[in-house]
C-alpha cells in the first residue's frame, strides 16, 4: 500500500516537473566517472528517473563507484567501465555523454594552465565517441570547455560525424552562481531566479546579463558590477577556500546534473526547454558562443539571441571577444595537430 502510494505521488511529481508518464529507454555515460566531479554526477545521473542505463567510465576506479552507486533504489542499472579497452562497450547505444574528465584546478591555476593535459584527454574521448555513438548529445565539462568545445568539434569533423545541435558546452554553474548571488544581493526566492549568462566559461568571457534577471530588484550598477565578478571570479573563490585541496566539483556536478536533465527532457519531446549553453553560435561574429538555447528531440533545436542589454553588458560584451575568439581558436589549432 505505502509503495504504490509513493509510486503514485512520485509520478504526479514527476509531471509536475515536466517529464512524461511513459517514460522512454535512455543510456547515459559519464566519462571519467571516478573523479571529483565525476563521482557525485554518478550520482545525480543515478537519482534521475529518465536514465534507463548508466555506464560509468575512467581511466581507473570505476568499478568501485559503479559497485557503489548501483545499491540505489532508482530507475536505472549501473555499468562500471575501466581503462581504454572498455571505453568502447561504455559509449556503445549512449544517448547522452557527459564529459567532466581531466585533472582538476589548483591554486594560482587559471582554466587555461590545464588546457595540454585535458585537451589531449577530450582529443582521445571524442574520437571514441565518433565511433561508438556519433548521435550521442555530448554535453562538455571538460575545461577549457572556451577550448575543448572547438576540439570536440573538430574531431567530429574529422570523423564526419559531426552535428551542431549534438555539442553542448555546459555552462550551466555560471547560472547556477548568478542565480544564487542575484538572491542573496535582491532578497528574493532563489527558486524563482532566473539570470541567462552569456559568453563563454572562464574568467571575463562569462557574462551574466542581470539587466534581464528576474524577479526584477532594480539593483544600483554597483552591485550588478559586483555581482558579474563574483560569477566570474566563482571557481576561483572555491578553489582558494579548499586551499589547494580541490575545486568546484560538487557544485559543478550538480550544474551538469541540472543541464543532463534539460537534455533528455529534450530528447523525450518535453516542449519549451530552455538552457544557456556554449555551443556552435551566429549570435556574434565568434564561431561558438554562450546563449541561452532551446533543447528539443535532435539536441539544439534553437540558439536564441542575446535580447537586450545595458551598456554594462554591451562593454562587457565588448570586452570578452577578443580572449573568447583566442580560447577557441586555440581549442581548433590543438585539435588540427598531428
Amino acid at each position: 500500500m505505502f509503495r504504490s502510494v509513493a509510486r503514485s505521488a512520485a509520478g504526479k511529481n514527476l509531471l509536475r516537473r515536466g517529464y512524461a508518464t511513459a517514460v522512454p529507454e535512455r543510456k547515459v555515460a559519464v566519462l571519467g566517472a571516478a573523479g571529483g566531479i565525476g563521482q557525485p554526477l554518478a550520482l545525480l545521473m543515478k537519482l534521475n528517473p529518465l536514465v534507463s542505463q548508466l555506464a560509468l567510465y575512467d581511466i581507473a576506479n570505476t568499478p568501485g563507484v559503479a559497485a557503489d552507486v548501483s545499491h540505489i533504489n532508482s530507475r536505472s542499472e549501473v555499468a562500471g567501465y575501466v581503462g581504454e579497452e572498455q571505453l568502447g562497450k561504455a559509449l556503445e547505444g549512449c544517448d547522452v555523454v557527459i564529459i567532466p574528465a581531466g585533472v582538476p584546478r589548483k591554486p594560482g591555476m587559471t582554466r587555461d594552465d590545464l588546457f595540454n593535459i585535458n585537451a589531449g584527454i577530450v582529443k582521445g574521448l571524442c574520437s571514441a565517441i565518433a565511433k561508438y555513438c556519433p548521435n550521442a548529445l555530448v554535453n562538455m565539462i571538460s575545461n577549457p570547455v572556451n577550448s575543448t568545445v572547438p576540439i570536440a568539434a573538430e574531431v567530429f569533423k574529422k570523423a564526419r560525424t559531426y552535428d551542431e545541435r549534438k555539442l553542448c558546452g555546459v555552462t550551466t554553474l555560471d547560472v547556477v552562481r548568478a542565480k544564487t548571488f542575484y538572491a542573496g544581493k535582491a532578497k528574493v526566492n532563489v527558486a524563482d531566479v532566473n539570470v541567462p549568462v552569456v559568453g563563454g566559461h572562464a574568467g571575463i568571457t562569462i557574462l551574466p546579463l542581470f539587466s534581464q534577471a528576474t524577479p526584477k530588484a532594480n539593483l544600483p550598477e554597483e552591485d550588478i558590477k559586483a555581482l558579474t565578478k563574483r560569477t566570474q571570479d566563482g571557481g576561483t573563490e572555491v578553489v582558494e577556500a579548499k586551499a589547494g585541496k580541490g575545486s568546484a566539483t560538487l557544485s559543478m556536478a550538480y550544474a551538469g546534473a541540472i543541464f543532463a536533465d534539460a537534455c533528455l527532457k529534450g530528447l523525450n519531446g518535453v516542449p519549451d526547454v530552455v538552457e544557456c549553453s556554449f555551443v556552435q553560435s551566429t549570435v556574434t561574429e565568434l564561431p561558438f558562443f554562450a546563449s541561452k538555447v532551446r533543447l528539443g528531440k535532435n539536441g539544439v533545436e534553437e540558439v536564441l539571441g542575446l535580447g537586450p542589454l545595458s551598456e554594462y553588458e554591451k562593454e562587457g560584451l565588448e570586452s570578452l571577444k577578443p580572449e573568447l575568439k583566442s580560447s577557441i581558436e586555440k581549442g581548433i589549432k590543438f585539435a588540427n595537430q598531428s
